[in-house]
């Protein structure tokens, strides 16, 4: 009886299945010999006050992890895994003296004249309010209320619910030395230092207004402006050099601003050692010349941009983005495909039109690229595609955002606020994510932090058509999984234009031997790796008999 061994190939659901790729590669990532394992989301922090969509991490100078958290209204620090403690206001003192003018004292507040303002005070008798802020000096402001003699504690934010982010916008970070900043297209940067910030608070006053932030070289870089209440989506604005709360145009520190003005809205950017600007129809490169210029600007790419924000990737130089046609890599030179005739017909034929929710993350252990979006069912999925392999696999989500982090460390006592039982932890006890200082992928679910640290999700593989065309007969299966085995399924057809549809899985016996009997044309299998530890799922060995005819 002949043996045919169906090695199990890449992912290629934009080809018929009969050229001989898998049609289906789900709930796992691409090997360079077969599939392999991807662990499930699990719980990571506790429930925030409101839905979280993004992450940011950093290390002091002593080497200790901290991770934040940020909804649209406030940003969390992650302390030791569990609890989330706000750290989206300033605290300061004030004083009133028998008139309408209060004085709020607070180091380095960040606020100018006329910025709008909400104290609550803590203490004292001064009532709550949205105030307008009159700038004394850099630790000082005034603003106006009704005429009293008290003195206390204050905290200040944005507004009552803390941050403005509106509704299509999240706050996103970066990080330049031990200073954490993050912009949220409402607000003034916003600034957290992790040796000595007890919260986030106004960078500078002069600090702008931005929906994308990075680093290229000695400067911190911002695209998409808001200035003097008008949106500039086509400008960039840097800082001083080597002086972040810098902003005011100046050749002496070197801060500028640079408006593109052909390739549509920016929208994203990626620093390192040259700035990459990706608008909707454009990339341009930005290199540090020095004075006058401070940047030269060079299109590298026109008519092709980035349609999505989220789906903007960077893992060691690379660029990686979704355009209107399909998935690209740039490397600052040139940009490539790497999804066409692969996958990315898949990809838009099942992506719900809106990407605003889009977000992507690198996986640097197994070296691969992963977008999050919602599908026109509103599900949410993840399609990944190996660095090393150039292939490419799809996943089912819970999360809503991925983003790398770094994790805090924790106690056997503060795994309370996760889960009440130890038994009942989604993540393993002995995990190194609760050692700290660990990268690790993760992102969010609804209001809690979450981490790719679970169970392994239950992958699912298809192969594409066997056989040649002539009637045969499938009666065997021996899945090649290694270090687990797999359930086979198998659908047959006489006609390429008929459906395909699975039969009932079969579990292998002790000989790893799957039995079948079905006949066709052109068979399909699919394979469910099985068992706690499996590692690669490499290939399925087929007995096919040829059948008469007549």
């Amino acid at each position: 009886m002949p043996t045919q061994r169906i090695g199990l190939g890449e992912w290629l659901p934009d080809q018929p299945g009969m050229v001989g790729g898998i049609t289906v590669a789900k709930n796992c990532y691409p090997t360079s010999t077969g599939y392999a394992p991807f662990p499930a989301e699990a719980d990571f922090s506790a429930e925030a006050g409101e839905n979280l969509t993004s992450l940011v991490y950093a290390k002091d100078q002593s080497g200790t992890s901290k991770l934040f958290a940020a909804g649209l209204h406030k940003i969390y620090q992650v302390d030791s895994v569990g609890a989330l403690t706000d750290v989206w206001y300033t605290t300061g003192t004030y004083s009133q003296s028998g008139s309408t003018t209060l004085t709020v004292t607070a180091t380095a507040h960040g606020w100018k004249t006329g910025d709008s303002a909400y104290l609550n005070f803590t203490s004292g008798t001064a009532a709550d309010g949205q105030f307008t802020v009159t700038k004394v000096d850099a630790d000082t402001f005034t603003v106006s209320t009704t005429s009293a003699t008290t003195t206390g504690n204050v905290r200040i934010s944005s507004t009552s619910a803390g941050y403005n982010t509106l509704t299509g916008n999240i706050f996103r970070f970066t990080k330049f030395g031990n200073r954490i900043i993050g912009t949220n297209f409402s607000e003034r940067l916003q600034s957290f230092v992790s040796d000595s910030s007890t919260s986030f608070k106004n960078l500078s006053d002069d600090a702008p207004v931005a929906k994308f932030i990075t680093v290229v070289r000695d400067f911190v870089v911002c695209a998409h402006i808001e200035s003097s209440g008008n949106t500039l989506p086509y400008r960039l604005q840097w800082s001083g050099f080597n002086d972040e709360t810098t902003w005011t145009t100046s050749q002496t520190t070197q801060a500028d601003f640079q408006d593109i003005v052909d390739g549509g809205h920016i929208t994203g950017i990626r620093g390192g050692e040259f700035g990459l600007i990706l608008l909707e129809k454009a990339i341009h490169r930005m290199t540090y010349v020095g004075t006058p210029y401070i940047f030269q600007f060079d299109n590298i790419s026109r008519g092709k941009g980035c349609i999505a924000p989220g789906s903007v990737c960077q893992y060691e130089g690379l660029t990686f983005f979704l355009s209107d046609d399909g998935f690209y890599m740039c490397d600052g030179q040139q940009v490539v495909p790497i999804g066409a005739e692969k996958i990315d017909r898949f990809f838009f034929n099942d992506a719900d039109l809106d990407l605003s929710t889009m977000s992507s993350a690198a996986d640097p252990v197994r070296k691969l690229v992963m977008w999050n979006y919602k599908d026109k069912f509103a599900n949410r999925k993840l399609i990944v595609y190996s660095i090393v392999t150039k292939k490419w696999s799809y996943m089912e989500a819970t999360s809503d955002y991925i983003s790398d982090a770094s994790t805090a460390s924790v106690t056997v006592e503060q795994l309370d606020s996760i889960s009440s039982s130890l038994d009942s932890l989604t993540v393993p006890l002995d995990s190194p994510l609760y050692s700290g200082g660990k990268f690790f992928l993760g992102g969010t679910d609804a209001a809690k932090v979450i981490t790719f640290n679970g169970l392994p999700k239950s992958a699912v593989i298809e192969t594409g058509d066997i056989g040649t065309g002539a009637m045969s007969l499938v009666t065997l299966a021996r899945p090649q999984v290694d270090n687990g085995s797999a359930t086979v399924a198998i659908s047959s057809r006489s006609l390429l234009n008929q459906g395909v549809s699975f039969g009932t899985d079969g579990s292998a016996d002790s000989d790893n031997r799957v039995s079948l009997r079905s006949s066709g044309r052109y068979h399909r299998l699919r394979i469910k790796p099985t068992g706690d530890n499996w590692s690669m799922a490499v290939a399925v060995d087929v007995d096919v008999n040829q059948m008469g005819s007549r």
